[in-house]
């Protein structure tokens, strides 16, 4: 079958199964707020019973946790299930698997008569985004070529934010349609995706370091050079990358002990805290529960009806234009910058809107703002724009940043033996992370009200300490090289990024003998070679 080699194209098919992500945010946080999914699914005073009382007011807002937190709490355990999928059946396939289960599961979702029947459904799509959200990264970071992974793997996030926009304009536009087809609708389209990606799936290669994993070496050959070197095996980049490649398989299979208790053994147990830490950091810095919950934060604001839902797509906009900087620049500013800044800027203007809402501030009439209970906090005037507008700024920074960075780095972080179980357990801490999250906002908002965003900001600021010592900067390198800098435990603040050299060797202007310097061999590398050698 024919196979695409231009990596931008793979990545392009690859990470529809982030966008699943973005399909599913949108889908909950436009239509959570319409008056069709409150009377439908209605516990209030007129429910259950599902009537058109215009004082309907959904789901308790412990309730509503429960519901959203059904698909991370799916994505958790597909997270832990994709590492044991990835390494049977390959890269490509097990993200097919995740592409079936979205299918059946916006199945369901779409005809759900229930609560109870919601849930389940997106339950199930949490299992397909967790297997998606594990494997994409680390499918296209073992194709991609040192300086363009960050990027291609960074367009992950890209395809999330892009599945937030579309959905959302999607279940706006349906919110204008009488009775439960309102939110039928989207939830059925959203199943659309998944079909193109297990297609597309089926035209692109398998990663060539899990082909070598399982000695079928010619055929990760060819993946290389197609998609290196327009299917020039002989070029000086592929047979480098081989070698190293090559080099890592044989000292692996010395050392063939894959099992997940390798993760923490005391030389992967650090860079394991590092990539959990990650994508724990990721969710703790609030950017979901902006995404999920937007409706409430604008209703405290004083936006209702379509204003509201309008003024909180603006968000998404901006989601989808500050993540292309990421996409074009992230490989020259490597992991730890952006991680640092980010933080910084999250932090600030989660302080910012804490201290806005606590002075000029007030608790919101009984039954809430909007008759929505969790808007129970108002602000209005000049502070309630000024909220609006940090918010927007939170999204700013957040989306060139830790966005896309939490799914580049990860991968990037562990060898190929453990690569596939490593990736598949820090992506299910994010997810049990947004699980916890998704179910504790609606109550927090209720409960402490403007003070969910001095948690928050608390959280980002620990989190800017943390990257500092801990995390050390992996743009630039191979995968192999990452393994090395570990091994030698070079202290963090003490790496940078490698960018320009890497594109010397990726171009050829460097012959192989010259680009093994590049690869300034270490007493690591040199003791990991005679190793596999024995």
């Amino acid at each position: 079958m024919y196979q695409i080699g231009n990596i931008y194209i793979i990545t392009a098919i690859a990470v529809i199964g982030g966008g699943l992500f973005g399909f599913d945010i949108s889908s909950m946080s436009a239509i959570l707020g319409t008056q069709q999914y409150r009377c439908y699914f209605n516990q209030g005073p007129h429910g259950p019973g599902f009537d058109d009382d215009p004082k309907c007011s959904g789901p308790r807002s412990d309730v509503q946790g429960g519901i959203t937190a059904a698909m991370p709490g799916g994505s958790f355990v597909g997270a832990l299930a994709s590492g044991f999928l990835s390494d049977k059946l390959g890269r490509k396939r097990a993200i097919q698997v995740g592409a079936v289960f979205w299918v059946l599961g916006s199945i369901i979702v779409c005809a759900s008569q229930n609560i109870g029947m919601l849930v389940a459904g997106r339950f199930i799509n949490g299992f397909s985004v967790g297997i998606c959200s594990a494997q994409v990264p680390v499918y296209v970071s073992e194709l991609a070529p040192p300086s363009k992974r960050g990027r291609v793997v960074g367009a992950q996030q890209w395809a999330i934010t892009w599945g937030i926009l579309i959905m959302f304009y999607i279940s706006y536009g349906c919110s204008y349609i009488d009775g439960a087809k309102a939110f039928r609708i989207p939830w059925g389209l959203q199943m659309l995706p998944a079909v193109l990606l297990f297609i597309g799936l089926l035209f692109l290669p398998e990663s060539p370091r899990w082909l070598a994993k399982h000695d079928r070496w010619e055929e990760a050959h060819e993946v290389l050079a197609l998609v290196h070197a327009k299917g020039d095996k002989s070029a000086p980049f592929v047979t480098l990358e081989l070698g190293e490649i090559r080099s890592m398989v044989e000292f692996e299979q010395q050392n063939n002990d894959v099992s997940y208790f390798e993760l923490v053994k005391p030389k992967m147990i650090n860079r394991l805290h590092i990539g959990i830490f990650t994508q724990i950091w990721s969710q703790l810095t609030g950017m979901n529960v902006m995404m999920y919950y937007i409706t409430y934060v604008f209703g405290m604001a004083g936006l209702s009806g379509d204003t509201n839902l309008i003024a909180s797509s603006i968000q998404y906009v901006i989601n989808v234009g500050m993540t292309i900087f990421a996409l074009v620049f992230i490989d020259r500013w490597g992991r730890r910058g952006p991680l640092l800044v980010g933080s910084t800027l999250m932090a600030t203007w989660l302080f910012a809107n804490a201290g806005l809402m606590a002075t000029y501030g007030s608790p919101a009439p009984p039954g809430g703002v909007d008759n929505v209970a969790e808007e129970s906090w108002q602000i209005s005037g000049a502070p309630a724009r000024a909220v609006i507008a940090c918010t927007y700024l939170f999204v700013a920074s957040f989306a060139p940043t830790w966005g896309p960075v939490s799914w580049i780095y990860p991968p990037e972080l562990f060898p190929l033996r453990v690569r596939g179980k490593a990736v598949s357990v820090t992506t299910a801490s994010n997810w049990i992370f947004n699980f916890a999250l998704s179910y504790f906002v609606p109550p927090a908002f209720v409960n402490i009200q403007w003070k969910v965003y001095i948690i928050f900001g608390v959280f980002c600021t620990a989190m800017t300490i943390h990257v500092f010592f801990m995390f050390p900067e992996t743009s630039g390198k191979t995968l192999e090289e990452v393994e090395e800098m570990f091994l030698e435990g070079v202290p963090a603040w003490k790496t940078h990024v490698d960018y320009h050299k890497t594109r010397r060797a990726e171009h050829g202007e460097i012959d192989s003998e010259k680009a093994a310097a590049f690869r300034h061999e270490s007493p690591v590398r040199t003791e990991t070679a005679e190793a596999a050698k024995v």
